[in-house]
């Protein structure tokens, strides 16, 4: 499929991801003041972020089966306004039981979306760069956590919460507009039916990325999610030192998209290994550097260097194993990573509940990312037997 820009193409699609980093992560750097607004307790509040991750699970994998045969821009743009009409509700929601179910309805487009722009992305690319063509889709979701949650948290710290969603219900909109006027217009898959799509769930090696996606990346999110308490509780930061930690989140996932590329288009394989090994060591080092102010700042972007790394190599690993599955597949990474989303901001909020500390969720994170390598490997091992 041939775009007449290829990079402006590329850029809507990649807006699109833009708006889905930021209301995915501004959440956890307003956590404080979400939990104020409806009036519950931050690890309460922290089932927000949970609900928008299950949210992406079950729309994941629902919405790429029911719109397969669908032309892909049209369901790009359909998943779009979707997503705006989610994240208004958001700053609508008068409580804390609308705001979980709005944050549920906000959630729902993102896998999918992100699984027919990687579909799309790749289909404009030569052979040679499929890779860096992912990567530079994932990059909206990447400069997201340097621009849009930086500055979205601030918005919502100076005027109010909510303002941070309807800036994000705004970027949803004009990555619509965006898409039909820049994206070629793309068929589904005539032959797309519901028993071939769920096929991939036959194949070992699907279930294992998707395992190793929600066990090891949710070791990020298991620390990512209670930042804003760790930098003013555990590090005796200010409030507004918060931006600065997610502005060091954001740089290291754009560098790790950058890198996850050219890694990729070397060896899938090995750099979901690199990437996973190297999420383990950060989350120790982040509970060592925690309690001493700004020592933890460097470390948070090599956090999500490695995260990104990860990220970007099991998407193109589950576009690679789930066969003609390829639209359940492509969406199903993002399933994955959020169902990481959910348990990582759920271990989190349980250790701190239970009265071990705020820096808790790091070791959780350690063992969670140690899981997601363990798997990795067995996928490996299952590989090289049938070969």
């Amino acid at each position: 499929m041939r775009a007449r820009h290829f990079g402006l193409a590329i850029t809507a699609l990649a807006t699109g991801g833009f708006a889905i980093g930021t209301t995915e992560f501004v959440t956890m750097g307003l956590l404080p003041q979400i939990s104020r607004g409806v009036d519950v307790s931050i690890p309460t509040g922290g089932h927000a972020i949970s609900a928008y991750a299950l949210g992406v699970v079950v729309g994941a994998p629902f919405l790429a089966l029911v719109g397969a045969r669908l032309p892909r821009r049209a369901l790009l743009v359909w998943l779009m306004l979707a997503f705006a009409i989610g994240n208004a509700a958001s700053a609508l929601a008068p409580s804390y039981g609308s705001l979980v179910a709005a944050r549920f309805a906000a959630g729902l487009p993102h896998g999918a979306y992100f699984g027919v722009a990687s579909l799309v992305a790749v289909s404009m690319a030569p052979q040679a760069r499929k890779g860096r063509a992912v990567a530079l889709v994932m990059l909206g979701l990447s400069v997201a956590n340097v621009v849009g949650v930086p500055a979205a948290t601030v918005l919502g710290q100076e005027l109010d919460w909510r303002a941070a969603y309807w800036a994000v219900s705004c970027l949803g909109l004009v990555t619509l507009g965006l898409v039909l006027w820049f994206v070629p217009s793309a068929p589904g898959d005539p032959d797309a039916r519901g028993r071939r799509e769920l096929g991939a769930f036959r194949l070992p090696q699907v279930w294992l990325t998707l395992v190793a996606g929600a066990v090891g990346f949710g070791g990020m999110f298991a620390v990512y999610s209670y930042i804003a308490p760790v930098v003013t509780d555990v590090a005796g930061l200010s409030e507004r030192a918060v931006p600065a930690f997610l502005l060091s989140f954001g740089l290291g996932m754009v560098a790790g998209t950058f890198a996850a590329g050219a890694m990729a288009d070397c060896s899938v394989f090995r750099s979901l290994l690199i990437g996973g090994a190297g999420l383990a060591a950060t989350m120790l080092l982040f509970w060592v550097t925690a309690p001493h102010a700004w020592a933890a700042l460097p470390v948070a972007f090599l956090i999500t260097f490695a995260g990104s790394v990860l990220v970007v190599n099991l998407q193109l690993r589950l576009m690679d194993v789930a066969g003609d599955a390829q639209t359940l597949g492509a969406a199903m990474n993002h399933a994955s990573l959020n169902v990481a989303n959910a348990l990582g901001a759920w271990l989190g909020g349980l250790v701190i509940a239970a009265g071990w500390g705020l820096r808790a969720p790091a070791l959780v994170g350690l063992v969670l990312s140690l899981g997601g390598v363990a798997v990795l490997l067995v996928s490996a091992r299952l590989h090289l037997a049938r070969r």
